[in-house]
Order: structure tokens, then sequence, then C-alpha cells
């Protein structure tokens, strides 16, 4: 136990003298003489021994300090999401899906090989379908190896250079059981129409390989982790929670707003 966490806790303990009867009186007593400090090795056998006693106080300071942490950290990305509403909103790198004009926008980050964000795309489906006034905005984020982050700079250059097709490459991509790579995209935007040769030499261009840098720096100061991951209205949703989750986030984002 190191000395300052000592002292913090013997200093929360001394006001319930009812707790240590009269060794913890004598110990307040002392610590009230001007002239006569505090015996350090006094506070550390009366705190573990009050410790030793009462273990569970030491899952309810955890659970305290969690807390505590929570309520920071949710303070701290909704000032990342109040300061950054051009770079998620309206990067320049991401392909907008349902309404361009959508009154309320949702930022997936996502992966073409993350398992968990193929079985999320019906949920979007969905929501496109029955809710004509939500834009997704999809911020690719390729974090699973380096398959992803070819298959990233395929789709993206394909992107650049067909953006009236991206949606279709994009739900051949994220429907398919199969792991993504550039050679696998690159097929798949050949069906498209893609010029291969054209699209091959576009993924090196320095407009590809800096398209995900927005994503990364955002999902940094996000502490975003995993995918998918939603950004809503002022709130960050991380994993998968289903088209009602999403839903629900929708209706509380728009009524914000009103």
């Amino acid at each position: 136990m190191t000395r300052a966490f000592t002292t913090m806790l013997a200093s929360a303990l001394i006001g319930t003298t009812a707790l240590f009867g009269g060794g913890f009186a004598q110990l307040q007593a002392q610590a009230q003489t001007a002239s006569a400090p505090v015996d350090q090795a006094a506070v550390e056998k009366i705190v573990r021994d009050y410790l030793l006693k009462n273990p569970e106080i030491l899952a309810e300071m955890q659970t305290a300090l969690e807390t505590k942490q929570a309520a920071e950290q949710e303070v701290r990305v909704k000032q990342v999401i109040a300061n950054n509403q051009d770079e998620l909103l309206n990067s320049s790198h991401d392909a907008v899906l349902g309404n361009p004009k959508g009154d309320v926008t949702v930022v997936e980050f996502f992966d073409y090989n993350c398992g968990y964000c193929k079985r999320a795309m019906p949920d979007m489906e969905a929501i496109i379908k029955s809710d004509p006034n939500v834009r997704f905005v999809m911020k690719e984020f390729p974090i699973l190896g380096p398959d992803s982050i070819k298959a990233h700079m395929a789709a993206q250059a394909f992107k650049l250079m067909m953006p009236e097709k991206y949606r279709d490459l994009h739900m051949a991509l994220m429907t398919t059981p199969d792991r993504s790579t550039d050679e696998s995209v690159i097929a798949e935007a050949v069906k498209l129409g893609a010029d291969e040769a054209a699209l091959r030499e576009k993924i090196n261009s320095p407009e590809v390989t800096s398209s995900f840098q927005n994503a990364y720096k955002l999902a940094n100061e996000l502490d975003i982790n995993g995918t998918p991951s939603y950004v809503i209205g002022n709130e960050l949703i991380p994993g998968a929670i289903g088209a009602d989750g999403l839903k629900e986030k929708i209706a509380e984002a728009r009524a914000q707003k009103k």
C-alpha cells in the first residue's frame, strides 16, 4: 500500500469514528495534536485491519471509481463529437447511403472483414427502408489486419472512380461470408464495370493511401477500438445493437434536434 493511498484512505476513514473503536479514537486524538504527527505504522495497521474485516469496501470503491470514470469519459466523448462535426459528417472520403439530406446522421465505423459489421448490415437496410429521412455515413476503418487494409484501399479506389456504383460494391462485400482482400475487391469491382488496370493504379494513389487518416484520427480521439461503432447525435454507440436499438438512438437524436 503506497503512502499516498494510505494517507488518503485514512483521511476518508477518520470521519467514521464508530468503525474503529478505541484504536481509532486514539489515532484521531493524535492527529488533532499539532505537536504529535500521525504514526504512519499505526495508520497502516488500522486501515489494513479494517479492510481485512470489511473487504467489500474495496469493491464499493472500485465501482465508485468506474462510475466516475465512465461519467468523465461520456463528457469527453460528447466534446470530441461536438468539436469534429464536419469531419464526422462530411468527409469527402466517406460514402453516404440513405437520404443524403436526412435530418439524422448515423456514422458507422466499419471493417469489411468484421463479422459483426456484416451481421449489422440488414439493420441499416431495414432503417433506410422504414425511415427515408436517415443519412448513413460509412466511415471505412480497417483494423483487422493487412487484408482489411488492402481491401479498403481497393474499395476506396473504386469509389473514387465509380462513386455511383459504390453502394453495389459495398453490399457485395458486406454480404459475402468470405474474407475480403484487395484481389477479391478488384474482382467484384470488375464485375461492376471497373477497368482493372486503372483500378490497380488508382489503389496506390496518395488520395487513397491517405483516405483513412480521418477515420483513424477520430477513432483514436473517441477511443473506438472495435467495429461496428456508431456515432448518432452526440452519442458514441460501440458494437452492433440491432435495428431496434439504432431506431431508438435515431429517435433520441431527432428529439434532441427539436
